[in-house]
Formats: structure tokens, C-alpha cells, sequence
């Protein structure tokens, strides 16, 4: 950064970064710049009416893009002896296209051509900018009118209910609405209740006095009563014991047919 500094500074850095950022630079640059081109229009002294418009058109575009352009009329044979028709062709052409270029060098003679240029009003840059801008805007008129396209009308749109009829067919509710209106018409209309009667007011009697009771004599009080026995309740007689039962003792076996018997002890 700054090598003749003391002590000099360096600088630590992906150089992978610093090549990309570099050629990132190069290629603004390059896209900024301006090449002038001159562009050539040719003509002949006989030019018909429809070729003469197509070469202005051309000459137009050239001009409205910020390029030169060289108009050049060709002679032929007896044609080099009127080059004053040439020079009137030539400031024809520069009256045409003069909303959009201006005469830079007059019409001169070389060799058997005349020859006229013709610079643009405004430079490659602004004219690339001015091209950019309205293709922006082009674009954004063109997404606009898409997006209000898309865009759903609500104006119109028929009241949504939440009720299952919405879900029939037309020729279904037809059929119901056309059902209902004969039960309509001959539906008696509902006649208003008559107002009940007004109840008369309740008559508020004064109470009577309440008669005093009689006195009371003194309470005498009752003997009280003896209590009674408990008679104890028997005990339980014990259980008598079950003897247990003899268990039926198998049979033993007996010898077996044939077989010896065995020594006496």
C-alpha cells in the first residue's frame, strides 16, 4: 500500500478477490465506453421513392444509436455531368434526418461518389443510456400490465353465504324457487295478536291484629324412668372335634405269574 513509507505498509488479501474485483472493473469500463462507428448509406442519382425511405430509416437508426453516418451517391456514365443533382439528393437527405443527426462535412466529390457526413445529436453514452431507460421502462409497463391481468375483479363478484343451497346446481335452485312460490302465494298472512288485558290492580287489605295467646301453665316435670336389666347373652358352645378319616390303604402287589420265590429269611 505504501511502499516508501518507513516502516513501509503492506496490505493482507485474497488475491483470487482482488483478480475478480479487477476484471469486474475492466468489464464496467469496457461497457461505458464509447466506439464511434460510421456507418455508410449509399444512393443512386435514380433512387426510387420507397428505396429513399428505407435508406432514411436506416440512416435514422444509426444516428439515433450515436453513430456517423456517410451518405454517398454513386454516378453513373453521363450521371457524373450533373452533380448538382447529386448535392440536391444529398440536402434532401439532411433535412430528413435532421431531428436526429446534423451535417458534419458537406457534400463533396471523390472520384465518381459524392460523399456527405452526417454526426449524431447526442453521444454513444447518453444514447445508450437513453436506450437502457426506456427498455426499463418498456419492461415495467409490460410487468404492470401483466400484474393488472392477473389481478382478480371483485367489483362484480356475487355475495358469498355460508349455506349448503350455494352448493346446487342452477337447474336444481330454479326448481326450488319455483316450488316455493305457489306455497308463497296461498300462505294465509300472519295476523298480529291482539294486546292482552290490562290486570286490574290488586287491592292491599289492612292485616288483622293477631289474637294473643292464652297463658300457659307451669310444665310438670315427668319421673324418670328405670333403667333397664341387661340380661348377658349365652356363649357359643365349643366345636367337637372331627376325627380325621383312615386313608384306604392300596392293595400290594402279588407275585407275578411264573416268577420264583425268593429264599425265606
Amino acid at each position: 500500500m505504501a511502499p516508501n513509507a518507513k516502516p513501509p505498509v503492506a496490505k493482507l488479501m485474497d488475491f483470487g478477490k482482488y483478480k475478480y474485483e479487477a476484471a469486474v472493473k475492466a468489464r464496467e469500463s469496457r461497457k461505458n465506453q464509447t466506439n464511434t462507428v460510421l456507418k455508410e448509406v449509399r444512393f443512386r442519382l435514380k433512387i426510387d421513392t420507397h428505396d429513399y425511405e428505407t435508406k432514411v430509416g436506416h440512416a435514422k437508426r444509426f444516428l439515433g444509436s450515436g453513430d456517423k453516418v456517410k451518405a454517398m451517391i454513386q454516378f453513373r456514365g453521363r450521371e457524373q455531368q450533373r452533380p448538382e443533382m447529386g448535392v440536391r439528393l444529398l440536402e434532401r437527405f439532411a433535412n430528413d434526418v435532421a431531428e436526429v443527426g446534423v451535417v458534419e462535412s458537406s457534400p463533396r466529390v471523390d472520384g465518381r461518389n459524392m460523399v456527405m457526413v452526417v454526426g449524431p445529436l447526442k453521444n454513444k453514452a447518453e444514447a445508450k443510456a437513453e436506450a437502457r431507460r426506456q427498455k426499463q421502462r418498456e419492461e415495467a409497463r409490460a410487468e404492470n400490465d401483466r400484474k393488472a391481468k392477473d389481478k382478480v375483479d371483485t367489483s362484480s363478484a356475487e355475495p358469498v353465504t355460508q349455506s349448503i343451497g350455494d352448493a346446487f346446481p342452477a337447474e336444481l335452485r330454479e326448481q326450488v324457487a319455483r316450488t316455493e312460490e305457489p306455497a308463497q302465494q296461498t300462505a294465509p298472512e300472519p295476523q298480529a295478536p291482539e294486546p292482552a288485558p290490562e290486570a286490574p290492580e290488586p287491592v292491599v287489605q289492612e292485616a288483622a291484629p293477631e289474637p294473643q295467646a292464652p297463658e300457659t301453665a307451669p310444665e310438670v316435670p315427668e319421673p324418670a324412668a328405670a333403667p333397664e336389666a341387661v340380661v348377658p347373652e349365652p356363649a357359643p358352645a365349643p366345636e367337637a372335634p372331627v376325627a380325621p378319616r383312615p386313608s384306604p390303604q392300596a392293595p400290594r402287589p402279588g407275585p407275578k405269574p411264573g416268577a420264583r420265590p425268593g429264599p425265606r429269611a
